[in-house]
């Protein structure tokens, strides 16, 4: 029995660690997205201070409804946990009271044959009526461990009785849990409604403005082709530089192995010695120089889904590859990178420690950083003021520049490219960046 009731609380124990762990998991998800909102709207409030209505408001808002969206479906998780763990409790509460009323039951057949039983005279009478010391010894035994069943019957009624009144606490926070839920979902629905109505009324407006809203579209991507015309020329540039590098690496290489043949044959044992040294340095050399890119690259890699935002704070307003136009039936546009929305003037900093390849301009959209680790680039644009130079070395997080303003906020344009088999190859920049 007290193996079965043993077995029990473990089990129980297991199950409360568990319910747990998901209960902590939706709580920071749950602070996570409330986080993103809040940001959310301040970016929003920037941007209404701007008399004239943008993309940026649309896609924010468009942001900000998913963001609330998605909350509103974590609280319907909650609710559907909390109401899981109700049911669980209540089944456990029936098993642990039917398990009760057998130990009662058994400790009351105990009780009642103890006070039958309960003359000291018959006790010694029992003992003494043995055949022999041995039995005498094992009877004795026999009657301690009675009465210590009869003690852990006791405590066993207790625990059990405890774990009832826990359980009932329990299914009393859930219920409250489960109240509030409901709440900050009623709130949350009432919320998306008003955002909707905010976009719908903003896109009115921006319907009235299909023309300028049309050569605006083309404008970008004359700007979105000019950056990726750069972009390209500046990493097939940089293909080259190695190229050229590995070239130059194997002719020294050359040159000293036909300096170190011809020594052989002209030179004494001291000229022997002093070939050796330089053969030795001369591998040396080489290993450092064809390692270091390759150890970098490595650690770029394996970083992947936990490199720093390039803004402090911001939300992505437009993902990688294509993206419908928030206004424009019909019409889609491409990202080679992501854009991040975020507060005006905002510094960006490197993702990952490396060398800065390019820094180069893009007439009407500001400045751009390229920087190098190992096989792999980072792209930073739309900068207004930039804060390195070509071939300077940067650090995790240091700031590479700032962003330009764009009507009370500013937008980061981030691209990821890994160079493999000398071909550029464009990256999933949300892949790799981590949670927030």
């Amino acid at each position: 029995m007290k193996y079965v009731i043993s077995a029990l609380i473990v089990l129980l124990l297991v199950a409360k660690g568990f319910s747990q762990t998901s209960k902590e998991k939706l709580q920071k998800e749950q602070q996570r997205i409330e986080k993103k909102i809040s940001n959310t709207k301040s970016l929003l409030a920037k941007v209404k201070n701007n008399s004239q209505v943008s993309l940026n408001e649309i896609k924010l808002i468009d942001n900000q409804i998913k963001s609330r969206e998605t909350l509103v479906r974590l609280f319907d998780n909650q609710v559907r946990m909390a109401e899981v763990k109700m049911s669980e409790k209540k089944a456990e509460i029936i098993n642990l009271s039917k398990r009760l009323k057998l130990l009662v039951k058994q400790y009351r057949n105990m009780l009642l044959y103890a006070y039958k039983n309960r003359s000291n005279h018959s006790k010694a009478m029992y003992i003494l009526s043995s055949r022999s010391y041995n039995e005498a010894m094992q009877r004795n035994r026999y009657l301690k461990k009675i009465a210590a069943l009869q003690k852990r019957q006791a405590a066993l009624i207790n625990q059990h009785q405890a774990l009832i009144n826990k359980e009932l606490q329990e299914i009393t926070k859930e219920k409250d849990s489960k109240l509030v839920a409901i709440e900050q979902k009623k709130t949350e629905k009432v919320q998306i409604e008003k955002d909707k109505n905010l976009k719908e009324s903003s896109l009115e407006k921006l319907k009235l403005k299909e023309q300028q809203l049309s050569a605006q579209l083309k404008e970008d991507e004359r700007k979105k082709q000019e950056l990726k015309r750069k972009v390209d020329v500046a990493i097939r540039e940089e293909i080259n530089k190695a190229k050229q590098r590995e070239i130059d690496r194997q002719k020294e290489k050359q040159r000293k192995n036909e300096e170190t043949k011809k020594g052989k044959s002209t030179q004494t044992t001291k000229t022997e010695n002093v070939k050796n040294d330089v053969a030795v340095n001369t591998k040396k050399v080489v290993t450092a120089e064809s390692s270091e890119g390759s150890a970098t690259g490595k650690n770029f890699a394996n970083n992947k889904g936990r490199l720093p935002w390039p803004v402090d704070n911001g939300q992505i307003t437009e993902r990688y590859g294509r993206n419908s136009h928030p206004t424009l039936p019909g019409v889609s546009t491409v990202n080679n990178g992501i854009d991040i929305t975020c507060s005006s003037g905002s510094k960006v900093r490197a993702v990952f420690e490396g060398e800065v390849s390019s820094v180069f301009s893009i007439p009407g959209s500001g400045k751009v950083v390229i920087v190098k680790h190992g096989g792999y680039m980072t792209v930073y644009s739309n900068l207004q003021e930039v804060y390195v130079s070509q071939g300077s070395k940067v650090s995790l997080k240091q700031s590479v520049g700032s962003l330009v303003n764009e009507g009370g906020v500013s937008s980061c344009h981030f691209e990821v490219h890994l160079i493999s088999n000398g071909l550029p190859e464009t990256l999933n920049p949300s892949l790799w960046l981590g949670g927030r």
